[in-house]
């Protein structure tokens, strides 16, 4: 009786690899843009957290954007890339950008983040 063989082959654990490695890079090069984007968030939380309820002036919102900005080291953006509006009961800081990160060859991931909080009077 002929025995049949099972298992991965060489060819399949060389496929394998590939497969997880092009996962892997694609995550590697992602984690920076997420980072950033962290950043931002904690910058336009911080602004919630110091102002909303106390009356603030857009003047004073934009200062302390500008300052977490560069206390954050926030680079893919500027503090003038976010956005602050006088909405009803307050003022709507959203900082909404893409980021584009180049992958492989002629491939980039564009990821879309949009962080609005409304800093009430």
């Amino acid at each position: 009786m002929a025995r049949r063989q099972v298992g991965a082959t060489l060819l399949g654990y060389i496929i394998l690899v590939i497969f997880i490695g092009v996962f892997a890079f694609g995550f590697i090069r992602l984690t920076p843009v997420y980072l950033n984007y962290m950043k931002v968030v904690g910058v336009v939380d911080g602004v919630f957290e110091e102002f909303d309820g106390q009356n603030p002036s857009r003047a004073a919102l934009r200062s302390s954007i500008s300052r977490r900005f560069d206390v954050e080291s926030v680079s893919i953006i500027t503090f003038r890339d976010v956005k602050v509006t006088q909405v009803d009961g307050g003022f709507e800081v959203a900082a909404v950008y893409d980021h584009t990160t180049p992958f492989i060859g002629n491939i980039s991931f564009t990821v879309h983040f949009d962080k609005t909080r409304v800093v009430r009077r």
